[in-house]
């Protein structure tokens, strides 16, 4: 969602300022602004729009100062507008505050400082916070009055804050919405996410829920929300610069698209040891599932978007192979149905960035109904990492591009270790086909690298379909999830597209009332347990005209008479074949959007890493 960074030190502010927004920006925005402190001077500029349109109102100014935030905003109360985009300030226009999150008591705290004569500038829930500050500052120090404001708060927050009374502080806070400090020499960072402080520092500090930090150029002090300190040490984090960075692609989904091979060894890595036979994770883990999984256990998996497509493909294989029974929830729903939880459960929570709020809050009901909690995740020491009673991590590395491809591979990665690991456990499998499966695992990076030369194929096949504004996706079994994978990449980066996914054999129940003549239908049909049922409903979808891109084994003669494009992938076994699937899916739509001419790595109205309801 939106992003947050800040600076005290040695060096003028602002240029760090404008070089950390800027690596925010695959977050997804609609306005930024700056608020900079010299000496006991504050100074706020704001534009809707780009990061762009801020640069051009700062040509000609000096803002200077060592101190300073910065935000890059995403609507969520009142339009795109400048008087909407942060950083607010309060009435005095002493204090300079910028926010992530929802303030959801916002219309009653409104109301209540209104009627002390507090007068509001825009439409937002954020400005709230400054004049609820400003009003406690009147009989409380600074950082009192941020703490006592917070007690008020109902919602999520990651707060930045800079005021004329205590110009060599930085005050930060945070509670449902990530929140890092970094640690330079001589000088302090915050952000929303790491990315934006790779240039300046590899050392951070995750700040936790109900947690304040103060920031000065010397040291910083991180203590609870009642005050009590908090001593944590800092991380370093192994990614760099040049790992968010383009590297000559012309944007960084493609980038990510063929990092996957990498993405998906260094997943595999130090877990699947092929030369013992063995798969190895951490002794938390080890001990985890050891002592969790059994025949009573119920395995729950909740997770949005992308990681969602993946917990369905995941939901196939733990069951046929690990022989458990598993549900898959859309984590924002799965607390409002009432689920049935208990110290069976094993909630399996699937996320990129661990800051997703929905299924954060999952995981938070499972623990309140004594269920255990296991994660897949990309980032170290983030929310749902911590909360977690064991962690899978992905080592996709950073993903800056909205739309999600290297997690989404990495993280069925993940759960193809966590299926054939959990058979060899529970005994749900025969030696020989275990060892099979094993050895099929680690050919994936190699697999990988073969699909992605079908590029130059896909670059034509856009070319024919990039005017169609219609596509369907079809998939069984395994690739069921798939098509629904494909359809949202299509949407997601293409908004000018409308597309959906179907199970194949739904088709005829109503939807294939919609095909016509040319329609363009992606179907899914590599070599499987259904691939003559598949081939069946590519038949009825041929019947009625319809333009039948196929995704087929490498091999595969029986449908090149069936479909107007064959798409080939290697062969592997059925159950790994959504992932090689992903790499001419993810292909296809992006150069359908290139052709569109779209915004691919950041999307009208979408955000990187959804941390609000």
């Amino acid at each position: 969602m939106c992003g947050i960074v800040g600076y005290v030190g040695k060096h003028p502010a602002l240029p760090m300022l404008l070089d950390a927004l800027s690596r925010l920006e695959y977050r997804g925005y609609d306005s930024a602004g700056v608020a900079l402190l010299n000496g006991n001077t504050l100074m706020v500029r704001r534009r809707p729009g780009k990061l762009k349109e801020l640069l051009d109102e700062l040509k000609g100014t000096t803002l200077a100062g060592t101190i300073g935030i910065g935000h890059t905003r995403w609507a969520t109360h009142g339009e795109p507008s400048e008087r909407n985009a942060h950083p607010h300030v309060d009435c005095s226009g002493g204090i300079a505050v910028v926010h992530n999150g929802i303030v959801e008591n916002y219309a009653a705290l409104k109301a209540h400082l209104q009627r002390l004569g507090h007068q509001f500038r825009s439409q937002t829930d954020t400005e709230v916070l400054a004049h609820l500050i400003e009003e406690h500052a009147k009989q409380l120090p600074l950082i009192e009055a941020v703490r006592q404001a917070l007690q008020a708060v109902e919602g999520s927050y990651a707060l930045g804050l800079v005021a004329q009374a205590t110009p060599h502080q930085l005050i930060v806070a945070r509670c449902g919405s990530p929140l890092v400090v970094g640690v330079g020499d001589g000088e302090h960072f915050v952000a929303s996410d790491v990315p934006a402080l790779l240039g300046h520092t590899r050392r951070v500090v995750y700040v936790h829920d109900r947690e304040l930090a103060v920031l000065t150029a010397r040291d910083y002090q991180l203590t609870t929300l009642d005050g009590a300190q908090v001593r944590r040490p800092s991380t370093h984090v192994r990614w760099n610069v040049a790992a968010a960075q383009k590297q000559g692609y012309a944007h960084f989904m493609l980038k990510e698209i063929h990092e996957q091979p990498q993405a998906i060894a260094d997943t595999l890595a130090n877990r699947l040891l092929l030369d013992r036979e063995e798969i190895q994770f951490d002794q938390r883990t080890r001990a985890f599932l050891e002592r969790h999984v059994n025949d009573e256990t119920q395995l729950v998996i909740i997770s949005c978007g992308t990681a969602y497509h993946a917990g369905l493909v995941g939901e196939y294989m733990l069951e046929e192979y690990a022989q458990l029974s598993v549900d898959v929830e859309l984590a924002s729903e799965f607390r409002y149905r009432g689920p049935r939880l208990d110290q069976h459960t094993i909630v399996l929570a699937i996320t990129q960035s661990g800051e997703t709020a929905d299924t954060l809050a999952g995981v938070h009901l499972a623990h309140e109904h004594g269920a255990q909690v296991l994660s897949i995740c990309n980032v170290m020491g983030s929310s749902i990492a911590r909360e977690s009673d064991a962690v899978l991590y992905t080592h996709a590395g950073p993903e800056i591009a909205v739309a999600s491809t290297k997690a989404y591979t990495a993280q069925l990665a993940v759960l193809y270790l966590l299926t054939l690991a959990l058979a060899k456990q529970r005994r749900t499998l025969g030696g020989d086909t275990w060892k099979r499966l094993l050895t099929r695992l680690g050919e994936l990076p190699r697999l990988v690298r073969e699909a992605l030369r079908l590029e130059p194929a896909l670059q034509r096949c856009a070319r024919v379909y990039a005017k169609q504004r219609n596509f369907y996706y079809l998939g069984r079994r395994y690739n069921f999830p798939a098509a629904l994978e494909g359809a949202l990449k299509l949407k997601e980066i293409c908004p000018l597209i409308h597309a959906e996914g179907y199970a194949a054999g739904e088709m005829k129940h109503g939807p294939i009332s919609l095909i016509r003549k040319g329609w363009p239908v992606v179907c899914i049909a590599p070599e499987s347990s259904i691939y003559d049922k598949m081939r069946s409903n590519i038949e009825e979808m041929r019947a009625r005209h319809g333009d039948v891109i196929a995704i087929a084994s490498s091999g595969d003669q029986q449908l090149r008479s069936l479909a107007r494009h064959v798409l080939p992938i290697p062969k592997t076994e059925e159950v790994f074949s959504p992932l090689l699937v992903a790499i001419p899916l993810q292909l296809l739509a992006y150069h359908i959007a290139r052709l569109n001419h779209c915004d691919i790595d950041q999307p009208p109205n979408l955000a990187k890493s959804v941390t609000v309801e």
